[in-house]
């Protein structure tokens, strides 16, 4: 389920007072922002959403029927249920009922609309105004003659099993056909035909092209034909991934990183995952890898010393497998004297924490961390630490913003001197303006997908000049388009869609926001007609520019999905928004405050 967002302005204040960017929840609370530096927070007496489920009605329905729901809040109580439903076809929902007293219920009249799938769901409140909206259920309606066809899925391989059911049939016989046509046109051809009850059809999907097929189901009695609703874009993908390991040199030792290059062009990766093999043994899991870059660190001494191959294995969205070849006989040799450094990651900022790994069979006496600009020798010590973990302090302030690479070096009992690896190209960015924090909200359509209503919100670290973004701006409500991709377009992955805001068919300097799920099928575009508006918000003294997007209609393109697991999005900024003194934004991304959720 996802609770409601609050109001903008006290998620600023949630995200913001207390000079953190990591708020763990957000609670009832008013918030008041002027042009000084006033602000005040009041909280609520009660900080918890209340618990709703929507009860599932026996299918088919028919007639009048009661829907119902159950809804609980052991602190304010709750004030109200909104029962509502989604007719098939449509992304607006429709309020059945508002009940205020349990048992939550209400009468529903299922012949005001078609007949076929719907989702029912219910949205409780509580007394401090906090609501939660229950997971959807599904229902089918059928007042009259009805066939449904069986969703085989959004991507299928090999031989799969579909098939339909037949509703208010009576006594009658009934034949049914399975029919298949590419994606978008009516050229319908028989998949299965002549099927008697129960209407089973296997389709062998390996007969047919890696192409996208919409199908349905034609139930005959006599002179009597009904034509179930079409399911959509079902993409057939029987090609397997591509997939190599990249070769991580000879001798190992200390942490080492391993990765691999993959790519698939019908569905999408799911997973890369990268093995190890000692001495022609039975490959085992170095670490399974579902984004790319399809890359991991791994201690290389938790294995015993010896020859080792290494490979990598990679999984589409359709089950197909793809095993790259044996990079071989790598040596892991961790005998005498290793080290290596931690990445701190590519953006640094602040005071940060650099690691080292170091381990000697003649003992460790210390281990020295360094810097130098990016591809120099002039290597400056960062700190000297004689005992695990090896570890220091950087303020990054104190150098100017840049590229820096880094490194550790061991010395070990004996006095000898060995050198880790350069951790290379990591980014130092003190700029003044910055992302701050983004945050999705679902509007009143399915939570999990994007549609009318939603909004994206972008917070920089102090005000900006709006016409930076685009000419003329002055933060008024602006007619844009919202874009969102497939990140197997993108080069990131099946997981890695991403949405951009555009003006008259151009990007604007926003950056991107990485949703890091699977929103929209593979290689699929979707645009919105969107309004975008900036705000001033003044948070502890600090002025902070708020962008806001509302999702508007639907412009171009389909495949939609409904996402079911929490991510935490990734916006990252460009540097052709400037603040009001002109000075460019840092591309540092910023990773979405508060814990985990399914987005939009």
């Amino acid at each position: 389920m996802r609770r409601s967002l609050v109001p903008p302005l006290v998620l600023l204040a949630a995200v913001l007072v207390g000079g953190g960017l990591r708020s763990t929840g957000f609670s009832d609370a008013t918030y008041v922002s002027t042009s000084t530096s006033t602000a005040t927070v009041r909280a609520a007496a009660d900080w918890t959403a209340p618990a709703v489920t929507a009860e599932a009605p026996a299918s088919p329905l028919q007639g009048s029927v009661t829907l119902t729901a159950s809804a609980s809040d052991a602190e304010s109580g709750i004030a109200s249920v909104t029962i509502q439903y989604l007719p098939p076809g449509t992304s607006t929902w429709t309020t059945a009922c508002v009940d205020t007293t349990a048992p939550f219920s209400c009468a529903w009249d299922t012949r005001t609309g078609p007949d076929g799938g719907y989702d029912v769901r219910a949205r409780a409140t509580n007394g401090a105004g906090y609501t939660t909206v229950s997971e959807p259920v599904r229902a089918t309606v059928a007042n009259n003659v009805l066939v449904v066809l069986a969703d085989p899925g959004d991507v299928v391989h090999g031989t799969v099993q579909t098939g339909a059911t037949v509703y208010n049939g009576g006594v009658l016989p009934w034949l049914v056909s399975v029919q298949y046509a590419p994606t978008g046109t009516t050229q319908w051809k028989t998949l299965c035909s002549g099927l008697s009850a129960p209407f089973s059809c296997s389709w062998p999907t390996t007969s047919y092209a890696n192409d996208s097929f919409d199908l349905r189901a034609v139930a005959t009695s006599g002179v009597t034909s009904v034509t179930s609703a079409v399911v959509s874009d079902v993409l057939v993908d029987n090609a397997a991934p591509s997939v190599s390991m990249v070769d991580p040199g000879s001798p190992l030792s200390g942490t080492t990183t391993f990765a691999a290059s993959a790519s698939d062009a019908g569905s999408g990766l799911q997973q890369v995952v990268l093995q190890y093999s000692r001495s022609g043994g039975a490959f085992q899991t170095l670490c399974t890898l579902t984004s790319d870059p399809y890359s991991c660190r791994y201690a290389t001494t938790a294995l015993a010393d010896g020859t080792y191959g290494f490979r990598a294995v990679a999984t589409d969205v359709a089950g197909n497998t793809a095993t790259s070849a044996t990079v071989a006989n790598r040596v892991v040799d961790n005998t005498v004297s290793s080290v290596s450094l931690d990445d701190p990651g590519a953006f640094l900022s602040g005071t940060v924490g650099v690691t080292a790994q170091a381990n000697s069979s003649a003992g460790v006496t210390s281990v020295r961390i360094q810097r130098a600009p990016a591809g120099t020798s002039g290597w400056t010590d960062l700190c000297t630490d004689t005992t695990a973990p090896y570890a220091c302090s950087w303020d990054t302030r104190a150098v100017a913003d840049g590229s820096y690479d880094l490194r550790a070096l061991l010395l070990d009992g004996r006095g000898i001197t060995t050198t880790s690896a350069v951790v290379s190209g990591r980014k130092v960015d003190n700029s003044h303006l910055r992302a701050l924090d983004v945050q999705t909200s679902n509007g009143d359509g399915t939570v999990g997908r994007l549609d009318q209503g939603d909004s994206l919100t972008l917070t920089y670290s102090t005000t900006i000049a709006p016409g930076s973004v685009t000419g003329g701006w002055t933060g008024s409500a602006l007619p844009v388009t919202l874009r969102l991709r497939d990140g197997n377009l993108l080069g990131t992955g099946n997981r890695g869609d991403a949405l951009d805001v555009l003006r008259s068919g151009t990007a604007l300097p926003l950056g991107s926001v990485a949703l890091r799920e699977d929103y929209v099928k593979s290689r699929r575009t979707v645009t919105f007609n969107a309004t975008m508006t900036a705000t001033t918000v003044t948070v502890d003294g600090a002025e902070r520019t708020v962008i806001t997007i509302v999702v508007g209609t639907l412009a171009s393109g389909s495949g939609l999905r409904t996402v079911t697991a929490a991510s935490t999005v990734v916006w990252t900024p460009a540097s052709g928004v400037t603040s009001v003194t002109g000075t460019p934004c840092s591309t540092a991304p910023a990773t979405e405050s508060g814990p985990a959720d399914r987005e939009l």
